[in-house]
């Protein structure tokens, strides 16, 4: 196996991503540097993002598995009462150089769930906390007047809806704990504080 940094792409870019969860593209980008760093971390290895013989050795082509151990709550940033698919946002992230959509699940304005990665796969939804975390995205964010300032739109539907979703993967994940995309990032995201869950 060749040495990958971020910008190397190719067959062995493909066998780590998928030997770390992420999703494969082959390109070796900022979540895929972002991912082994924490990979390095976790083995005791110089965590330079660079995979070199030491990083292939202890990678276990067929036993690793992701780690959880927060969920990051986000909105689209979308005007209140405006519809946005999964789909949409799959496009917003691929035009944006992403690989995929970002998020593991996006709430409806109805309160439906939607998967968007699968959460096996490392998430694009927070940088610097991708690879330890579920990325779960609610459809609004914003004013209605198209001002673009934060505003808590939730639908009592969607509210039901975050707080079930919220239980049922910290059940699955023990031990991960909620956080507020704002609180790694200077944006208003998710337009609303962790104690309205």
């Amino acid at each position: 196996m060749q040495t990958l940094r971020l910008g190397s792409r190719g067959r062995d870019v493909r066998a780590l991503q998928q030997a770390l969860a992420l999703h494969v593209d082959g390109i070796f980008g900022p979540v895929t540097e972002e991912a082994v760093k924490f990979f390095q971390a976790q083995k005791s290895l110089d965590a330079d993002g660079i995979v070199g013989p030491k990083t292939w050795a202890a990678l276990d082509l067929k036993q690793y598995r992701r780690s959880i151990s927060k969920i990051i709550l986000h909105c689209t940033a979308t005007p209140e009462g405006r519809d946005f698919s999964v789909e949409q946002i799959r496009q917003c992230h691929l035009a944006r150089g992403f690989s995929d959509i970002g998020y593991h699940y996006v709430i409806y304005r109805d309160g439906s769930i939607h998967v968007g990665r699968p959460e096996s796969v490392v998430g694009a939804h927070c940088t610097g906390q991708n690879t330890c975390s579920i990325g779960v995205c609610y459809v609004g964010g914003e004013e209605a007047d198209g001002s673009h300032r934060p505003k808590d739109t939730r639908t009592p539907a969607q509210k039901k809806a975050l707080r079930e979703l919220v239980a049922s993967l910290q059940k699955k994940y023990s031990g991960a704990t909620v956080h507020c995309h704002y609180e790694f990032a200077n944006k208003a995201c998710p337009s609303f504080k962790i104690c309205d869950l």
